[in-house]
Parts: structure tokens; C-alpha cells; sequence
């Protein structure tokens, strides 16, 4: 009697388990590298740093980013990419700019707060002037769908009277941003120059509500009328008021 013989395994399974092996791998370093370049920076996060806190080897890294540049530039853009998943997770209601908007600061700020490995990766990337993350192909596709957020919140505005219509989205993120990068990346040296600590919960809580009312004011369209009107009133009155009179020392002199 003959046994059976065995089944063999469909090579499209072996083939599944090895792509998520390598996969694996491939994030661990990311993660490695996310962290070791947050603190050394580009130029003392080395290659062997990076393996070993990833608990992987060298080649490796070679193997799935081609270079030590390759492997910053992935950093970068995981960075960008988890922000702009954490944002597009926020329930919005476009309807209500007002509320809505409000809450994209609120996101942005706390964003920048909770994570200032972000910031400090930023800052590292800034001190190369940009040069690897221009290399990037997804960057533009990240920053792009926060101001296209930004973008339907101002029209909506708009079309509700609420908001200015000669607010560009670009301005209004990069207001936006500013506020939460600068408090974030300087918070340790502001503290000891304005000698009062910014990462208190009362202190985080004033400059956000501080920076929500100094964005909506800046979008409000009657706030926007009232400065023109007020404008409009006072260069009206420079031009009633009457010429200064001549000096007696010029009228005497003739010249």
C-alpha cells in the first residue's frame, strides 16, 4: 500500500509570508531611524545606530532604502504621512466653518504638542535647508490636502458671509502651522527667556485659545469691514485737516 503523498503548499502563500516579513522589517528600521535621527540628527544618526536599534543589519537598510539619505527622506515622509492620516481622521462639518476651523487649530496645535519628535525632525531637515525632502515625490501630495481642507472651510465661509473672501488657504495654514511649530520647537528657550513655563495645561490651554481667536479674527468678514471702515474714516480726516503752518524761520528767510 503506497502512502499518500503530500500536498505542497501554493507558492502564492510562501510568497504572502515573506512580503510580510519584509515588511516588518522595513518598518522596524523606519521606526529605528525615526528615532535615532531625532536625536542625533541626520548627520550622527548612522547607519549602524539605526540597525541596531532596529535589531537588524546594515545591508538591510541598503536593501529597502539604497542609502542612508534614502532612509531620512522615508523618515520625512512617514512623518508627513501620519499627520495628514491623523488629520483626515477629524470629523469635520464643512457647513460650520466657524467650529470647524477651530478645531483644525485645535488639531495642528496639540498635534505639534504631543508629538515633538515631528518638530525636531523638521528642525534637523531645516538646518540642510530642505535638500532631502525636496528629493521627495509625496511631500507636495501631504501639504496639499491640508490647505485643500483649509480651502473648502474659507469658501464655505465665504458663501455664509462669514469669512473674507481675499483669505488664500496657503496663508491661512501657514498662519496656522507657525503658531503651533514655533511654541513647540522654542518652548524650552521661551520658558527661560519669558520666565514663566509654556507646557503647563493653563499655558497650553491660553495659547490655543489665544491663537483660535487670532485666526478667526483674522478670517472674520465684519472684523474686515470695520477696519476698512475704520481706515476709510481716518485718512479722511488727514486729508480735512488743514496744512501744518509755515515755520517763521523758513517764512522770514524766503526759502
Amino acid at each position: 500500500m503506497t502512502g499518500r503523498k503530500a500536498i505542497p503548499k501554493p507558492a502564492t502563500r510562501r510568497t504572502g509570508v515573506r512580503e510580510a516579513a519584509a515588511q516588518a522589517t522595513r518598518d522596524s528600521i523606519l521606526r529605528a531611524a525615526t528615532k535615532v535621527f531625532a536625536k542625533y540628527g541626520y548627520d550622527g544618526g548612522s547607519v549602524e545606530k539605526i540597525s541596531k536599534a532596529a535589531k537588524s543589519y546594515d545591508r538591510m537598510i541598503y536593501y529597502y532604502f539604497g542609502s542612508k539619505e534614502g532612509l531620512f527622506i522615508a523618515v520625512l515622509e512617514g512623518i508627513y504621512r501620519r499627520m495628514d492620516d491623523a488629520e483626515a481622521a477629524l470629523h469635520l462639518d464643512a457647513s460650520r466653518p466657524v467650529e470647524s476651523l477651530a478645531a483644525v487649530i485645535r488639531f495642528v496645535l496639540g498635534y505639534y504638542r504631543k508629538n515633538p519628535d515631528f518638530v525636531t525632525l523638521l528642525n534637523t531637515e531645516n538646518l540642510h535647508k530642505g535638500r532631502h525632502i525636496a528629493k521627495s515625490l509625496r511631500a507636495r501630495e501631504y501639504s496639499s490636502k491640508a490647505i485643500a481642507i483649509i480651502r473648502e472651510l474659507l469658501e464655505n465661509g465665504v458663501q455664509q458671509g462669514l469669512f473674507r473672501a481675499d483669505v488664500a488657504a496657503r496663508d491661512l495654514y501657514l498662519l496656522i502651522a507657525s503658531t503651533g511649530y514655533f511654541y513647540t520647537s522654542n518652548r524650552h528657550t521661551l520658558t527661560a527667556f519669558l520666565g514663566e513655563p509654556l507646557e503647563t495645561p493653563e499655558a497650553v490651554t491660553h495659547w490655543e485659545d489665544f491663537v483660535i481667536e487670532t485666526v478667526l479674527r483674522t478670517v472674520d468678514a465684519r472684523a474686515s469691514e470695520e477696519d476698512t471702515s475704520t481706515a476709510t474714516t481716518h485718512e479722511e480726516q488727514s486729508w480735512q485737516k488743514p496744512p501744518p503752518p509755515q515755520s517763521r524761520a523758513r517764512s522770514s528767510s524766503g526759502t
